[in-house]
């Protein structure tokens, strides 16, 4: 019975937050403020997905916790390890994916691998090294040069070397920018299976629909201040939206008087209404709306209801903060 209590508790319990972000401010020399006052604290085991327009903040922000660029002030940890004062341990913790693509084009992926461990002070270990090739499908390509490689499978070398070191923090900074959509959601599976190894994943990209594939937690960030950090599915209730587009049997110019009050938007060159309401209302107003586009003598030949993608609220918020 104690053995159950125990299990049911872990089940419950919340998991630890393993990077800790607080007042993060980054200014370079020419006055350029590329983060202002970040706080974000990411939990073991999850995957946030970071998404930002171009000079957001996204890399200068990954770069920090990694210890490649230092703050102008603030504080970050990884794993309780400050990434400045404790920087060798804080760095051995975390495994980073960067956006180029800079290998050696004359070495073997094996010897890629295998030299990256070496540079965090692993012993060589030939058996990981065969289970992260195989996991990522490189298995069979350990011993071509890397020139001879696609850019896909350039892409999960960089991620092969990235976990080399047995990291438990993995940054992926656009990991499937020009990558094919097949390959693309081949490392969307990569991904989950890390996830269940426990491993913790921050994404950066430009593909909305990555973000809602994969991610527990989604970011926005834009000028340097981080706007959003929520749940993907609770993010998704409280700003999405749903449409109900109306066709219509004859086209029309304009919207009846009559419907004015529910801001109806002419879409179809006219053949159809376009009426959005808020998922999370007390009522949608479908009912009443149906009866009154009868009343306008406007006759129905079909309905349809579209649910606002992440992609919607996504550029609602970066319109939000740039007004």
């Amino acid at each position: 019975m104690i053995g159950w209590r125990l299990e049911c508790a872990n089940r419950n319990r919340e998991p630890p937050v393993i990077v800790e972000i607080q007042n993060l401010r980054k200014t370079y020399a020419g006055g350029f403020e590329a983060l202002k006052g970040v706080d974000l604290g990411i939990k073991e085991g999850e995957i946030l997905a970071l998404l930002g327009p171009n000079g957001a903040g996204k890399t200068t922000l990954i770069s920090t916790i990694c210890g490649i660029t230092s703050p102008t002030s603030g504080s970050v940890s990884v794993g309780g390890h400050d990434v400045v004062k404790d920087y060798r341990a804080a760095r051995s913790m975390i495994g980073l994916v960067p956006q180029e693509i800079n290998l050696e084009p004359f070495n073997k992926v094996v010897d890629v691998v295998s030299y990256s461990r070496g540079l965090f002070g692993k012993k060589a270990d030939p058996a990981k090294i065969e289970s992260i090739l195989r996991q990522l499908s490189l298995w069979d390509k350990k011993d071509s040069r890397v020139m001879e490689l696609s850019g896909g499978m350039k892409r999960r070398v960089l991620i092969a070397k990235a976990l080399s070191h047995e990291p438990r923090v993995l940054f992926l900074d656009e990991p499937t920018a020009g990558v094919d959509v097949e390959l693309r959601k081949d490392m969307w599976e990569v991904v989950g299976q890390l996830k269940e190894q426990g491993v913790t994943i921050i994404l950066t990209t430009h593909y909305i629909e990555e973000a809602e594939a994969i991610a527990d937690r989604v970011g926005v960030i834009n000028g340097g201040e981080l706007l959003l950090i929520e749940e993907k599915a609770e993010l998704m209730g409280r700003l999405g939206q749903k449409t109900l587009q109306v066709d219509l049997q004859s086209p029309i110019n304009e919207v009846p008087a009559s419907l004015s009050k529910y801001a109806l938007e002419i879409v179809e060159d006219g053949l159809a209404l376009r009426y959005t309401y808020d998922t999370q209302g007390a009522g949608t107003g479908i009912t009443r709306l149906l009866s009154d586009l009868s009343a306008a003598g406007l006759v129905m030949k079909d309905l349809q209801t579209q649910q606002s993608s992440l992609e919607d609220i996504f550029v609602g918020l970066v319109k939000e903060s740039a007004a």
